[in-house]
């Protein structure tokens, strides 16, 4: 497709009050939202995006209740066991960016397998982004320099690109979008979204289907990216 994103990240929001209006336990609607993970990324692997970022699990999610909490930890497990074999029949390789060290062993266990499972694929990407916080990336990131230069591996002359280097995320940013009528970046890739374009659709992630993504992709296509410069209308 014309002028493809290729790299494309989602806030998946909407699932609980999605859920809500169903009359439905919140967790039910978060089984629905990984159920359409697995849509969403087979219509991105055919609308020709590279990368595509998955908002799944937040530092910020810890705070929830303890049952939402233990539910979405499961969810991983759900899906992969559900959805591996597709994946990989259509040549997606999983990755995660966070850190996976407060999980439940099963819970690590599982996205690890999936990780090493579709390593060989080399097709689109799908990264979970998985106890992710933008901000703590950033810090793990200045840390990890700093401990450089203090050792004497470098000097004190990182570059943009270098920054890049340093985080879970390495690619920037080109289209993101928000679900569920949110408008605001809830501590997502920071860094990464410096020239992204940005979208926010009413749509509940559990709705948000092949065409949501479509309209999506050609909204994008339709805006002037200049990065700073000027547009031949300038």
């Amino acid at each position: 497709m014309l002028n493809t994103p290729q790299t494309v990240a989602i806030i998946m929001d909407g699932n609980g009050r999605w859920a809500k209006k169903q009359n439905l336990p919140r967790t039910a609607g978060h089984k629905k939202g990984a159920d359409r993970v697995r849509d969403i990324a087979l219509e991105a692997k055919r609308l020709g995006i590279q990368k595509l970022i998955l908002y799944a699990f937040s530092t910020e999610n810890w705070k929830r209740p303890e049952d939402e909490v233990s539910y979405l930890c499961k969810l991983p497990g759900l899906f992969f066991n559900k959805f591996i074999q597709e994946l990989m029949d259509n040549n997606i390789r999983v990755t995660f960016a966070g850190e996976l060290e407060k999980f439940p062993e099963n819970t690590k266990a599982v996205i690890r397998k999936a990780v090493n499972q579709t390593a060989v694929n080399t097709g689109m990407e799908l990264c979970l982004a998985i106890n992710y916080g933008s901000q703590r990336e950033l810090v793990l990131a200045m840390q990890n320099y700093a401990n450089q230069v203090a050792s004497g591996q470098r000097e004190n002359d990182i570059q943009e690109q270098e920054v890049n280097e340093l985080l879970f995320v390495q690619e920037n940013v080109d289209l993101m979008i928000r679900t569920s009528g949110e408008c605001r970046i809830s501590n997502f890739l920071l860094w990464q979204i410096a020239y992204a374009e940005l979208i926010f659709t009413p749509t509940p992630w559990p709705d948000f289907d092949e065409q949501a993504l479509q309209q999506c992709i050609a909204e994008y296509q339709n805006r002037d990216r200049r990065f700073g410069g000027l547009s031949n209308e300038d």
